[in-house]
């Protein structure tokens, strides 16, 4: 397994945030906040989306926080954006479309998902959902066993998410995880101050 520093992954959702998303990623930004921003807004139209990772693109270039955009390649490539995640159904009809970005993740949610995403070129996945999370009410947590046996299997980074809180943060970074993605955690949080 490649080894590198444990990411704090903020995904984010406008819709759970108090203000607006850009002021958001600015409230996180700082100590305490994210290593890395993945603007997941895919209800969105192309152009609005388009138009919303662009200020959040500033944001995060502003307080030196990596971003990844979600589902539009193109207008990732519009914004001048190398990093894209792809849901794995769209990653897995478009992945030879996607070599030009530098980092291109998707989300897998088995072992032999992980194999393939990692022998068509991912260079990180996302896998969950770890614990019960309201984002899958109707679906079983896959929980930190899964997790292992992911991380175990490839050599790419892996990221847990799905219901992953400030507490969990250590038992997936056990289980061999490269980083933890939190939405509520960061998107509700209401000052920089509450670090985690």
């Amino acid at each position: 397994m490649i080894m590198c520093t444990f990411k704090n992954i903020a995904v984010t959702s406008r819709k759970l945030c108090e203000g607006s998303l850009p002021e958001q990623i600015e409230r996180i930004a700082g100590e305490g906040g994210p290593d890395l921003v993945i603007v997941r807004e895919k209800d969105l139209p192309e152009k609005e989306y388009e138009n919303l990772a662009g200020q959040v693109l500033v944001v995060c270039r502003a307080n030196h926080m990596e971003c990844v955009l979600h589902s539009y390649p193109e207008a990732a490539r519009r914004l001048g954006c190398s990093a894209i995640h792809m849901p794995l159904k769209a990653y897995r009809s478009c992945w030879g479309e996607l070599l030009d970005f530098t980092v291109r993740g998707t989300s897998i949610h088995s072992v032999e998902e992980a194999l393939w995403a990692q022998e068509h070129g991912a260079t990180y996945v996302t896998a969950g959902h770890v614990y019960e999370t309201d984002c899958k009410k109707d679906l079983p947590a896959r929980g930190l066993d899964f997790l292992r046996e992911v991380c175990r299997t490839v050599s790419i980074p892996v990221y847990a998410i799905g219901g992953i809180t400030p507490e969990r943060m250590e038992e997936v970074k056990n289980a061999g995880a490269a980083g933890a993605c939190m939405m509520s955690g960061y998107m509700k949080r209401k000052t920089s101050a509450e670090s985690y």
